[in-house]
């Protein structure tokens, strides 16, 4: 199956667990809270992305990610190659932000609505820097 756009195919449902399963082959177990498929749907960080190359098995993922603090993410863009493997994309000019839902987040409509709209402009680069990867734009 093939298309003008080289096989890939949006898919925002859950996360492919090979995502997980993958990063902590390579970086050690207990590394990936943001990709764990044990987590129930609903309860997994948002908002992200994620396509398929339904020709070749490949995967690209944008997900909120943090590391000692859970409040304080950023998003990274993650590529499976079809061979195995997890190359970590590092998009240009993406900012940090404090997510006000995580425990230690910030709160206050204002401070709130700031957050998100640094999350929102975090995410939007983070998926153009993917879709450039997938598509070449």
């Amino acid at each position: 199956m093939t298309t003008g756009r080289g096989g890939w195919r949006r898919y925002d449902n859950t996360l492919f667990p090979v995502f997980h399963e993958r990063f902590e082959e390579k970086w050690g177990e207990g590394t990936a809270p943001f990709l764990d498929p044990s987590v129930y749907d609903e309860d997994q960080p948002r908002p992200r992305a994620q396509w398929i190359n339904v020709d070749t098995g490949a995967a690209v993922a944008v997900v909120p990610v943090w590391e000692d603090d859970p409040a304080e993410r950023s998003f990274a863009v993650f590529y499976l190659p079809p061979q195995g493997g997890i190359w970590v994309l590092r998009p240009p000019g993406l900012s940090g932000y404090i997510d006000a839902g995580a425990e230690g987040g910030v709160h206050g409509t204002a401070a709130t609505g700031r957050a998100a709209v640094l999350r929102n402009d975090s995410f939007k680069k983070a998926v153009a820097h993917a879709e450039e990867f997938i598509f070449g734009r």
